[in-house]
């Protein structure tokens, strides 16, 4: 970012804001930006190419206006302020637009920051994997601890019937994405969150397109751990040796936590039992409390171990603590249950990296004990369309009997020597005994199921995107059988 352009994101006080124009602002994390504002009092606007529910029907519902297409009449009149998304590119005509006039701009974390967490607690769960679930599980128990928390969030958390709230208590919660900001500022977007207590889950390779490989993720994390103040906190899995390296030199305490009994905080007595989990807690080597959660699978019950560690922190009590676990409803497209028709239970997940699809499928399979477990998986984001992950995704699927594979959509960008192959995947299970395969489309992949489901078995249904609303599709495919 140029001298002259971090004059204009930062030389706008609030107090002189009273327009603000969004670019960008169909994406969750935008419109969610774009309610807290308007309920904060800022009259907003809004542009975008892909005007689609159900972000449009919630922003036309609170009556913020949305422009079809970005072009230069979209800033006339002025704003006060425009917040650019991280979709926009510098070619974009409405950006261009904005660097010709002297309007003040600001990246998507940097409004949340200045207009949201500044003069909060911030709260920041990072990680590749577990951020959204980990979020959502400590603004339910914030909030059922009658801390009334703020929070922005990356899913729909069930409580709150949204992904984001602005509460009256003095601690806000966000998602820490180590995606890049915008097309002014490429540094990772937690950079930007002021940071007083943070959890760190997990740090894997991810994000082919904006990291060339794990030391270049490592070395954005450790930035973000330089950023805590002495009188801060970092829960960390130290059970991730990546995590470890990135937190060896924090500026202030780290309280590691996983299953290693020589941790802080110690995960044991996992059981699985009509979709929940119930688990032990050790706190420096002596039981702590006994938990249960209402979601499936070692992974969410370490998600829930690290909230629990931060909550104890701020000095939320372990029986209050355990009381807003057991309640909370889960947040959706995260092990979501979709509907039961005829026996057959369907199940939403966001999981698209080989280790969220290896760790949500043991849930399930857990969870759902004895059932046969389908998944079918569509490749769709930047890295899982590459050949980056090609062969870890083979030894994802290992808890599930059946695993069906959608053609991914090809990415131009790249040479189709790196394209990911869902054939090759197939035939790459196949050769490990595992019954699969891939389908070019996905009516074939319905037109498979139809035929092929039985009572009692479990479909989990894998995508970071919409799927063609196979979901839905498939239900109704179902009932009527």
């Amino acid at each position: 970012m140029s001298s002259a352009e971090l004059d204009r994101t930062l030389n706008t006080a609030p107090e002189n804001v009273h327009t603000i124009h969004i670019m960008g602002i169909c994406g969750t994390g935008m419109a969610a930006l774009a309610g807290m504002l308007h309920q904060s009092g800022y009259r907003v606007t809004g542009s975008d190419n892909h005007i689609y529910p159900p972000m449009s029907d919630f922003l036309r519902r609170i009556g913020i206006p949305i422009k079809d297409g970005y072009c230069a009449a979209n800033l006339s009149p002025p704003p006060d302020l425009v917040i650019v998304g991280n979709v926009i590119t510098r070619k974009n005509p409405e950006a261009a637009a904005l660097a010709e006039s002297r309007i003040p701009y600001l990246s998507f974390p940097q409004a949340l920051s200045r207009y949201f967490i500044d003069r909060k607690t911030s709260l920041v769960v990072a990680g590749t994997h577990g951020k959204t679930t980990t979020c959502s599980l400590l603004a339910a128990t914030l909030h059922h601890a009658g801390l009334d928390p703020s929070f922005m969030i990356g899913g729909i958390v069930q409580e709150f019937q949204g992904n984001f709230r602005i509460g009256q208590g003095s601690h806000f919660i966000s998602e820490g994405d180590e995606y890049d900001t915008a097309f002014f500022d490429k540094e990772s977007k937690f950079l930007h969150y002021r940071p007083d207590i943070a959890i760190i889950t997990s740090v894997e390779f991810d994000h082919a397109d904006i990291f060339a490989d794990i030391e270049q993720i490592k070395r954005s994390f450790k930035k973000f751990v330089a950023l805590l103040p002495p009188q801060g906190l970092i829960v960390a899995n130290l059970d991730d040796r990546n995590v470890a390296e990135v937190v060896a030199d924090a500026p202030c305490p780290v309280q590691g936590y996983g299953m290693r009994h020589d941790l802080d905080w110690t995960l044991s007595d996992v059981t699985f039992q009509d979709g929940k989990s119930h688990f032990s807690i050790r706190h420096l080597g002596r039981q702590w409390a006994e938990m249960t959660v209402n979601l499936s699978g070692r992974h969410n019950c370490l998600n829930s171990l690290a909230v629990a560690a931060v909550l104890n922190h701020i000095g939320v009590d372990p029986q209050v603590i355990e009381g807003g676990l057991s309640v909370f409803k889960g947040v959706k497209r995260r092990q979501e249950v979709r509907g039961v028709e005829k026996g057959i239970t369907v199940i939403d997940d966001f999981a698209h990296h080989p280790t969220a699809v290896r760790e949500t499928l043991a849930g399930l399979k857990e969870a759902y004990s004895g059932r046969r477990l389908i998944a079918v998986f569509e490749p769709r984001t930047n890295s899982s369309r590459r050949t980056i992950f090609q062969n870890d995704y083979a030894g994802a699927f290992g808890s599930a009997d059946i695993i069906l594979i959608r053609n991914p959509l090809p990415m131009d960008n790249i040479p189709a020597r790196e394209h990911f192959s869902a054939e090759k995947l197939a035939g790459d299970l196949r050769d490990r005994n595992q019954t699969a395969r891939s389908f070019p489309s996905t009516p074939e992949i319905l037109d498979y199921l139809q035929i092929h489901l039985k009572e009692g078995d479990v479909v989990a249904i894998l995508s970071n995107g919409g799927f063609d609303n196979i979901h839905s599709q498939l239900l109704e495919i179902l009932k009527s059988r």
